[in-house]
């Protein structure tokens, strides 16, 4: 852990001197544009999250070990954590480029409805109905809300979208230096994704062996 740490510090200063004076400045929108650099790594990992909560409430719905509810859980909270954070990120940019803090665009809508979604899984898993029914429950819940990741990846392609789709057939249109600076900012959130996931997994582990002395005790 002390290495992923290390190397998690390390990314994320080098992505910061990136950005701030490797990254020229975009011609049309200026400083604020260096906001991407930031809002795209959290919500590309966002979307990473809730597809490990998909797989891993597939794995617990087949094989009911409670390993894989943990693993939904602790990204499940990395990808409520990240999109509002993009959410946020992109109404500061919104501002000054667009005149408004937010419009009903189809990329931002459906990223606002996998918030909410995801955020009401996290309510459901700190729900007092038994660990065995509420790890079931979550896990069915953890499968249904993934329907709206996709919509999210593509809305911004097939739908009428002012949102910029950065990752399409023409490469997005940055410049080699911005290209380089945002594979720094993604590497540098993949690392912290990483780190983040597991501390919580680490966290869930010993309250899990906590509960279960406790229980030994009163029996």
């Amino acid at each position: 852990m002390t290495i992923l740490s290390l190397a998690t510090v390390l990314a994320f200063a080098a992505a910061q001197y990136l950005i701030w004076f490797y990254a020229p400045v975009e011609a049309s929108m200026g400083v604020v544009q260096k906001i991407f650099y930031m809002h795209m790594p959290m919500a590309g990992w966002s979307m990473v999250a809730f597809a490990v909560v998909f797989v891993a409430s597939v794995l617990y719905l087949l094989r009911r070990d409670p390993k894989w509810d943990r693993l939904a859980g602790a990204c499940a909270e990395l990808g409520v954590l990240f999109s509002g954070l993009a959410l946020v990120t992109g109404m500061m940019w919104a501002r000054p480029i667009w005149n408004v803090w937010w419009t009903w665009d189809p990329r931002l809508t459906t990223t606002l409805v996998m918030w909410f979604v995801y955020a009401a899984y996290l309510v459901l898993r700190a729900s007092d109905m038994g660990p065995q029914r509420r790890r079931l429950v979550c896990a069915v819940l953890g499968v249904a809300a993934f329907l709206d990741v996709p919509l999210v990846f593509v809305s911004a392609r097939y739908w009428r979208s002012i949102h910029p789709a950065v990752l399409g057939a023409q490469g997005g249109g940055l410049e080699p230096e911005m290209l380089a600076t945002l594979v720094a900012g993604v590497v540098a959130f993949g690392l912290l994704s990483v780190t983040l996931v597991r501390l919580r997994l680490s966290l869930s582990a010993a309250e899990a062996e906590m509960a279960a002395i406790t229980l030994d005790r009163i029996g």
